[in-house]
């Protein structure tokens, strides 16, 4: 009796060890297995399941993996404290860069009708201010969800250009 639990004792500490361990920046730990690294996500499987999920890697600090003990850390964790970190924000192109995030609002970020900019330095700032709206809510990333630009008459009656940009705000 007594092999026969230190048998199932040593089993069920070496099937525990073979779990990954994902830790997200905002401090939870997701048990599982990685299934592949992308280049901006990690698919994975909870713990006993069988359905592969992602996770954007601007979410996750570390991954140590259960077979190995390997520690792979994945990206450093965005601090934005105020707006004064507004160069600290990550504007992401693609749905797939936002899971594990959690969606903070709406920010917007755009040149005056009547301005003297180029199309290239009002497009700058529009993104400052974009990125500006993030950091004051304390969000490091921004999905982006419209970008757009208007040039000569159809911007406004002066022949000026306009630069708009807007996207929704999203922290750890």
């Amino acid at each position: 009796m007594k092999k026969l639990f230190l048998f199932m004792l040593f089993f069920s500490v070496t099937a525990f060890a073979q779990v990954d361990k994902i830790y997200k920046h905002n401090g939870e730990i997701v048990n599982g297995k990685v299934i592949k690294l992308e280049e901006y996500t990690i698919v994975f499987k909870y713990d006993g399941e069988d359905a592969e999920n992602t996770l954007s890697k601007y979410a996750i600090e570390k991954i140590v993996y259960g077979k190995s003990g390997r520690v792979e850390e994945v990206t450093e964790k965005i601090v934005v404290s105020s707006e004064d970190d507004w160069e600290k924000v990550v504007i992401l192109e693609d749905k797939a860069y936002i899971s594990g995030l959690i969606k903070e609002g709406e920010v917007r970020g755009k040149t005056g009708l009547i301005n003297y900019h180029t199309g290239n330095t009002g497009d700058k700032k529009a993104e400052k201010k974009l990125k500006m709206a993030a950091a004051a809510m304390g969000c490091p990333f921004i999905l982006q969800t419209a970008d757009k630009s208007t040039v000569g008459g159809t911007s406004n009656g002066l022949g000026g250009s306009q630069a708009i940009k807007k996207g929704v705000a999203y922290k750890y």
